[in-house]
């Protein structure tokens, strides 16, 4: 099946990028301007593939670390990573890093503190290439704990900010006055949803494995592979409210990024269809047990597990085979070029 071409222009929001890109620059001294800004790379190599360097683990990365920098200078930064994502994106990206504070809390309560330091300023921000270019393509990153953002704009107009990570831990706060609250809600209850309303024999395709794995299988590669992840029931064994149950999951999780560019991705989607789309899970069904899920469509790949941390502690993510980087975009925009 040939997939369709996403529909990538989005001027507004290219505004909005480059606005915030050099606000958070112009607001940085020589010295933290240096270490937040790199070439930017259209298919390096070693040294010059920075750009495609991502991670959800809480690793040290390279960038301008979030408590290097002044209240002004985070302000900035911030509003920059907001332009990425939709309303609700950006909430849930603020609270995936709140929880930092929450998780470290934990650790000490439970005698098992971390090698890492559990911090919401252990956030790096960088800048790739020249904001505003035009003729030049240039984007921006925001990494740490369980967030993953990298916009990549091309052409002045045209953006991808695949791959797009969300991770939670704790998943459920379990201390505190925030004590039940939970994050990432609607990937868990929605997928847990569509498995328990198949039928026993819908199930035993769907079901892949009665243990998951320990992590989502394609976890931080460059290029995502489809073949990594299992395929499941397909969308045609569906019935019309499970379907409709998974078409609204997907969008869930394309309604992470910004608006214009979820609306760009969600007729792509929708041009290309969900005849081959999969839905794989693995583990078992009740609430608290380490669980995994998959859903594999021609263009894209969706991963979801939680094992870790007695099944509290979230890993998602949204890959496009072609799309994740811009690598569509900037092959279109160097054959036009040159």
């Amino acid at each position: 099946m040939t997939t369709s071409a996403i529909p990538s222009s989005a001027t507004q929001v290219v505004k909005r990028m480059t606005a915030a890109a050099n606000d958070f620059l112009n607001s940085l001294d020589g010295a933290r301007r240096q270490v937040a800004s790199f070439e930017f790379a259209a298919n390096g190599s070693g040294a010059d593939a920075e750009r495609y360097a991502w991670a959800y683990t809480p690793i040290d990365r390279n960038g301008l670390l979030v408590s290097d920098m002044t209240d002004d200078q985070r302000d900035a930064a911030f509003k920059l990573m907001e332009t990425g994502y939709s309303a609700s994106g950006a909430a849930t990206a603020h609270r995936i890093i709140e929880l930092e504070t929450i998780l470290g809390e934990w650790e000490a309560m439970s005698s098992n503190v971390s090698q890492w330091k559990r911090s919401v300023e252990r956030y790096w921000f960088s800048v790739f290439g020249t904001p505003g270019s035009i003729d030049e393509p240039w984007g921006f990153r925001v990494g740490g704990h369980h967030i993953a953002l990298s916009a990549n704009v091309v052409n002045g107009d045209q953006v991808s900010i695949l791959p797009l990570f969300f991770g939670a831990n704790p998943a459920t706060i379990r201390h505190g006055d925030r004590k039940g609250e939970r994050t990432l809600v609607e990937e868990e209850d929605w997928a847990r949803a569509l498995l328990v309303s198949l039928s026993a024999e819908q199930t035993a395709i769907a079901v892949v494995d009665p243990v998951a794995p320990a992590d989502i299988l394609t976890t931080n590669v460059r290029s995502a592979d489809p073949n990594m992840a299992p395929v499941g029931i397909g969308f045609s064994e569906l019935g019309d409210g499970q379907s409709d149950r998974l078409v609204s999951l997907v969008k869930h999780y394309v309604n992470r990024a910004n608006d214009d560019l979820a609306a760009n991705y969600w007729r792509a989607v929708e041009s290309a269809g969900f005849g081959e789309v999969t839905f794989a899970w693995a583990g078992p069904a009740e609430v608290g047990e380490g669980h995994y899920y998959a859903i594999r469509h021609p263009r894209f790949l969706i991963e979801y597990d939680n094992t870790q941390n007695g099944a509290n502690h979230i890993h998602s993510v949204l890959r496009d085979y072609e799309h994740d980087w811009g690598e569509d975009l900037l092959a279109a925009h160097y054959r036009a070029s040159h």
